[in-house]
């Protein structure tokens, strides 16, 4: 895995000490382990998660910077992309959120304790967490499966003016971008690019939206209708 990693984040420009290197070989270890009681990912080679997971996370670094910033994690799952990317700058003050307890659970009481980084842990959906917590922080990001329209409208209210949503998306980033414009607008964000990286023999995307005016106060809406009535 290590060599897979290296390999991995070289055409990236991203280096890595010794200490942060043995760090997600060590996660890498824990997430395959607890995946055979517990559903956290279809990706279990360890190549596979060095690149597919680690470096892909990673990248983001290369897109915006990090370092002091207050970050989100929406729609976290087993810690992706928030936890590799404070292993990459532990600077930033990480929060991670997502819906399930069990991995929730996972983050707070075993993974972060066991690789020696702080987070806070929030268990919930985002538009239920918003209170107290609207345009708090500097960069949210999402490797969230949730169509871009429907993510902005969960993770832009977060983000506070002059902050950054950085949505890392497949092949559809630019119809989804597309699709998303008027939802953007509206959610008070503006698209500045949507930047592309290799993993791999793959590119991979990440649509980075500035937040530019405040959300509106009725944003979010509960989540059935965000599914039922999309921004669009």
């Amino acid at each position: 895995m290590k060599q897979a990693l290296l390999e991995g984040l070289n055409p990236l420009g991203i280096s890595l000490t010794e200490a942060q290197t043995d760090n997600f070989c060590r996660y890498g270890t824990l997430l395959v382990e607890k995946n055979a009681v517990m559903n956290l990912t279809a990706i279990t080679e360890p190549k596979d998660v060095a690149l597919l997971h680690f470096a892909d996370c990673l990248a983001l670094t290369k897109i915006r910077d990090f370092k002091g910033k207050r970050v989100i994690d929406v729609g976290c799952g087993a810690g992706f992309p928030g936890v590799p990317l404070k292993i990459g700058e532990p600077s930033m003050e990480l929060t991670l959120l997502d819906a399930t307890a069990k991995r929730m659970n996972w983050l707070e009481q075993e993974l972060l304790p066991e690789l020696g980084l702080s987070a806070k842990c929030l268990t919930g959906r985002a538009e239920e967490l918003i209170e107290g917590r609207r345009e708090g922080y500097d960069i949210a990001v999402s490797r969230a499966v949730a169509r871009l329209n429907m993510l902005c409208e969960l993770c832009l209210p977060f983000v506070k003016v002059g902050g950054f949503f950085l949505a890392m998306k497949g092949a559809a980033a630019s119809d989804e971008a597309e699709e998303a414009k008027a939802a953007i607008r509206l959610l008070g964000g503006k698209l500045r690019e949507i930047a592309e990286y290799p993993i791999g023999d793959a590119m991979h995307r990440v649509v980075v939206i500035e937040k530019v005016r405040p959300t509106p106060p009725k944003y979010p809406r509960r989540f059935a209708k965000i599914k039922q009535q999309p921004l669009v």
